[in-house]
């Protein structure tokens, strides 16, 4: 029924639009006979107007619905990858946290002048980490196998004082 009315539509816009140029010609040729012609064409355009514009919103409704379906659509595809997102990162913090205690457990297991010289050389936040999850005792038989400025500097870093962040050395 909608695709019936818009064809109706269209060619009641059609004859509209062409209603006055064919008046006009036919004025031209006879004068006697366009009186009737155009007020049959005016009053066909004036009586074709609102199915005409029914259709016409209806055509747009028709292709509003088919939009907000597709929305929809996508809407829901993108909160599908969203909680396959979250299910990974909660996967990845797992992992990490698994990850974190297994490097504390391995360097509370070392000889303090191995793991002294390990740490030694790692990025200072990382290092601060380690040593900080580290039993107490065990913490402070690594630094004591280290320099004293890298011990200090790691210390401060743990401390979260001022300038910790700064190289070993500096």
């Amino acid at each position: 029924m909608p695709a019936l009315i818009a064809r109706l539509a269209t060619i009641a816009i059609v004859a509209c639009v062409a209603a006055p140029a064919a008046a006009a010609e036919t004025a031209a040729t006879t004068s006697t006979t366009t009186a009737p012609v155009d007020a049959n064409a005016a009053l066909y355009c004036r009586n074709i107007a609102n199915p005409a514009a029914d259709a016409r919103y209806a055509r747009q409704a028709d292709s509003l619905a088919k939009m907000e379906k597709e929305l929809e659509a996508r809407i829901a595809e993108l909160e599908k990858k969203r909680a396959e997102y979250e299910e990974w990162v909660k996967r990845r913090d797992d992992f990490l946290a698994k990850a974190d205690e297994s490097v504390v457990a391995i360097y509370s297991q070392m000889r303090p002048d191995a793991a002294a010289q390990q740490i030694a050389i790692m990025a200072p936040e990382a290092a601060a980490a380690i040593l900080s999850k580290l039993q107490p005792r065990t913490a402070s038989s690594i630094l004591n196998e280290m320099d004293a400025r890298t011990a200090a500097h790691l210390t401060n870093v743990m401390a979260g004082l001022p300038n910790a962040g700064a190289k070993v050395g500096s």
